[in-house]
């Protein structure tokens, strides 16, 4: 795999991010169906300055998306992974970490004490990855989620900046 690089996201991934993403759906990380056609612009909700990318050798291969959970002044100091996703051919190559530290980093810059996310009870691999990030498990809902046919639980952690 040629070097990997990280950077903010600009309007120009619009496409590129849209078709990895679309690529990598699977009921293990999504509680949504999965998408179809006609697919609106990736960046219609989420501003590209809310985006950290890594890429290499020229191809996009994961994003990160860090938002605030709320809208208030009482929560400002918080932001949380809305989003996280990496490439199928990328993933074991250190790609997922990368963004996480990356999103710390970033979190930290502008001004959080907080970063917080939910990943879905069955992602193990996923929450392997966090805990090993210094993300803790802060809480627990129970059934929230039917997919498949089973209950899934939704995990929500955090960690300290």
């Amino acid at each position: 795999m040629p070097e990997l690089s990280l950077r903010a996201a600009r309007p120009e991934d619009d496409a590129e991010l849209g078709r990895l993403d679309r690529a990598a759906w699977s009921p293990l990380h999504e509680v949504v169906p999965a998408p179809q056609p006609p697919h609106p612009p990736f960046f219609e909700r989420h501003d590209p300055r809310d985006h950290l990318v890594a890429e290499a050798g020229g191809h996009l291969l994961g994003y990160i998306r860090l938002v605030r959970p709320t809208p208030l002044a009482s929560n400002a100091h918080v932001l949380a992974v809305q989003g996280f996703v990496v490439a199928e051919e990328a993933r074991g190559r250190g790609v997922g970490r990368a963004l996480i530290r990356a999103a710390v980093t970033e979190a930290r810059a502008r001004g959080a004490r907080r970063l917080t996310l939910r990943v879905l009870g069955h992602n193990t691999p996923a929450r392997r990855l966090y805990e090993s990030e210094g993300f803790a498990v802060e809480g627990v809902l129970p059934g929230e989620f039917h997919l498949d046919g089973a209950y899934v639980d939704d995990v929500l952690m955090g960690r300290r900046l």
